[in-house]
C-alpha cells in the first residue's frame, strides 16, 4: 500500500485499513474470513473487554496456544487498550510457561484448546494470573474467549498510543538459563515497513492487495507475529495455519493461492520433500522469505527447481524486530560467492563488524556483528543490565554473531560468539540445558554443544560427566531432561567423558567439544 500514510502506531493501522479496505479479508483461519472492517471492530471488542477486567495501560496479557485469528485480535485489540502482548512459545515445559507467565506478571492468560490441560497442571504456580480464558471453549470452569469479547461495544476506546509505546514482548531463550522479554515498540514495527519511500524498496519488498500472505511459523515468534502484522499494514489477506504441518502448507497453496511466505529452512525441506510437492501448482507464489539458520546449497537448489519463485534471505533476530539484511532474488545464483552471504542491510538500517573492544574492523575481517536503527528493541523487561549488555549508549545492538562484511557491503555470517545453538529455527542455549543436566542427582557436571544435523541444521549434544561410582545411559539422561524443558531443546545424543575440557580461568572449553564434529565445515554454523 504505497500510498498509505505514515502511521504513529500499530492501532492506528488497523483503523486505517479498516477505511480504506473495508471489505477486503484481512484475515482466514479454518474456514472462517474476517473482513479489514470485521476485524477493527473486533479489535475494539478486545480492547474494551481487557479495559472491563481492569487490565491497565502497559500491563502483559499472555497467550499460551498455537496459530489463530483470534490470536491476532487479541494482539491488536491490546494494542488499542494500550496493553501489550506476550505470546508463550508452546512448545515449552510447564516451569518454563510458568515462568514466563510469571515473569511478565500477566493478570489474564489466553488458553488455546490443545494447551488447557498443562493450564489447569500451572494454574497454581501462577500468581499474577486473576482469569484464564479459552479462546475456543473446552474447560466449563472458565470464561470463553467468544462470549468475553461479544460482551463489550464496538466502540473504539480511542486510548492514547504513543509511538516509544511497547507493542508486544516476544521471549527469547537466555544466556543465563532464563527467557527475556524482548519489548518491541509501535515504531520499532512502523520504521520497518516505513524506512526509505517506496521506489527505493526492492521489488521483492513491495506488496500490492493483491497479496496473500502464508502465516505458518508459529506466533511466539517474530517470523510468526510480525509476519501476521506486515501483511495486515499492506492491506493484504493473510492466511493462518493453526501450525506448521507440511501436507497442509501445499494445501493452502492449491486453495488460497499463495503469493508470499516465510519459512525456516527446516521447514522448507519438510515441504519441498512432500511427494505431491512436484504436482502442486505454484504459479501465484511470487516469493518465499526464508531465514533464521542457514540453508544448505543443495536445499536451496531444490527449493528454486520446485518453488520456481524469487527467494529472499534473512536475517535478524527478535531483539531487531526480524529482518535488518536481505539476499534478494538477483543474488541466488549458484556458484555466485553472494550465495554464501546473509545479504544487505535493509533501508535504515547501519551495520558494523566490531573487534573484543569494540572498535570497528575494516573489510573482510571477522568480528562481533553489530546494528543501529530505529528497529533495535526498546529493551529486555525488567533487565536493565542485559539490556545495557546489548544495546550501547550509541544504540548498536550486538547480536552475538561473528561474521564479516565485503566491500560491498554484503554480510557474511561466519560463527557464533555466544555459545547458542540454532535447530529447526528455534534458539536454544547451552546454560537452560545445562542447568536441566545437573539437577540429576547422578551428574557431576555437563557442557552442551550444538553438532551439524541434516535435517535441523544443528542437534544438541549433552557432553556429561557422572559423580563417582555412578552410571547412566544416555536415554535415562535425555528422559530425565525432558520432563523439564522442551523437547526441542532436550539433547539428542549424550557423550561421556572423565572430565571437561576448561580453561586455567575454570571456564568450560565448549570449542573443542565442538571441533570434531565441525571439522572440514567451512563455518561454524550449519
Amino acid at each position: 500500500m504505497s500510498d498509505a500514510p505514515k502511521l504513529n502506531n500499530l492501532a492506528d493501522m488497523v483503523r486505517d485499513r479498516a477505511s480504506s479496505r473495508g471489505a477486503a479479508l484481512a484475515y482466514e483461519f479454518e474456514g472462517r474470513q474476517t473482513s479489514f472492517a470485521e476485524f477493527d471492530i473486533k479489535t475494539n471488542r478486545v480492547a474494551n473487554a481487557l479495559i472491563a477486567m481492569g487490565i491497565k495501560k502497559g500491563e502483559r496479557i499472555a497467550y499460551l496456544g498455537k496459530n489463530s485469528d483470534f490470536y491476532f485480535e487479541l494482539l491488536m485489540g491490546a494494542m488499542k487498550a494500550g496493553v501489550v502482548m506476550a505470546p508463550v512459545n508452546w512448545r515449552l515445559a510447564g516451569p518454563e510457561v510458568a515462568f514466563i507467565v510469571d515473569d511478565c506478571r500477566a493478570p489474564v492468560l489466553f488458553v488455546g484448546p490443545e494447551f488447557i490441560a498443562q493450564a489447569r497442571n500451572i494454574a497454581d504456580k501462577l500468581p499474577s494470573v486473576r482469569t484464564i480464558i479459552t479462546t475456543e471453549g473446552g474447560a466449563p470452569e472458565w470464561p470463553d474467549f467468544l462470549a468475553w469479547r461479544d460482551a463489550q461495544s464496538g466502540d473504539d476506546p480511542r486510548i492514547a498510543i504513543e509511538p516509544k509505546d511497547i507493542a508486544i514482548q516476544l521471549y527469547t531463550s537466555g544466556t543465563t538459563g532464563k527467557p527475556k522479554g524482548a519489548m518491541l515498540s509501535h515504531a520499532n514495527f512502523l520504521n520497518l515497513v516505513q524506512s526509505g519511500n517506496e521506489a527505493e524498496k526492492p521489488e521483492w519488498n513491495r506488496w500490492t492487495t493483491d497479496d496473500v500472505s502464508l502465516v505458518a511459523m508459529p506466533i511466539f515468534h517474530i517470523g510468526g507475529s510480525g509476519w501476521g502484522v506486515m501483511g495486515l499494514y499492506h492491506g493484504a489477506r493473510g492466511v493462518i495455519a493453526r501450525e506448521f504441518d507440511p501436507t497442509k502448507v501445499l494445501d493452502f497453496f492449491e486453495q488460497s493461492g499463495i503469493t508470499k511466505l516465510f519459512m525456516v529452512p527446516a521447514a522448507m525441506q519438510f515441504v519441498v520433500r512432500q511427494p505431491r510437492a512436484r504436482q502442486v501448482d505454484f504459479s501465484r507464489l511470487k516469493y518465499m522469505l526464508y531465514g533464521a539458520s542457514p540453508i544448505p546449497a543443495a536445499l536451496l537448489k531444490e527449493c528454486i527447481e520446485v518453488f520456481k519463485c524469487g527467494f529472499v534471505q534473512m536475517y535478524g533476530m527478535t531483539e531487531t524486530t526480524g529482518t535488518i539484511v536481505a539476499l534478494p532474488p538477483e543474488d541466488h545464483i549458484e556458484g555466485l560467492e553472494r550465495m554464501r552471504s546473509a545479504g544487505k542491510a535493509l533501508p535504515g538500517v547501519e551495520l558494523a563488524i566490531l573487534n573484543e573492544n569494540g572498535k570497528p574492523l575494516p573489510p573482510g575481517e571477522v568480528g562481533e556483528i553489530a546494528t543501529r536503527s530505529g528497529s533495535n528493541m526498546a529493551g529486555y523487561w525488567n533487565l536493565p543490565e542485559a539490556t545495557a549488555k546489548t544495546i550501547d549508549g550509541d544504540g548498536w545492538l550486538r547480536t552475538g554473531d561473528a561474521g564479516y562484511m565485503d566491500k560491498d557491503g554484503y554480510l557474511y555470517i561466519h560463527d557464533r560468539i555466544k555459545d547458542m545453538i540454532i535447530s529447526g529455527g528455534e534458539n536454544i542455549y547451552p546454560a537452560e540445558v545445562e542447568s536441566a543436566l545437573c539437577d540429576h542427582p547422578d551428574v557431576a557436571e555437563a557442557a552442551v554443544i550444538g553438532i551439524p544435523d541434516d535435517k535441523w541444521g544443528e542437534a544438541v549434544k549433552a557432553v556429561v560427566v557422572m559423580k563417582p561410582g555412578k552410571t547412566a545411559s544416555a536415554t535415562d539422561i535425555i528422559n530425565f531432561t525432558r520432563e523439564r524443558i522442551a523437547g526441542y531443546k532436550t539433547p539428542k545424543s549424550v557423550d561421556f567423558i572423565p572430565a571437561l575440557p576448561r580453561n586455567p580461568s575454570g571456564k568450560i572449553l565448549r570449542r573443542s567439544l565442538r571441533e570434531p564434529y565441525w571439522v572440514g565445515k567451512d563455518r561454524q554454523v550449519n
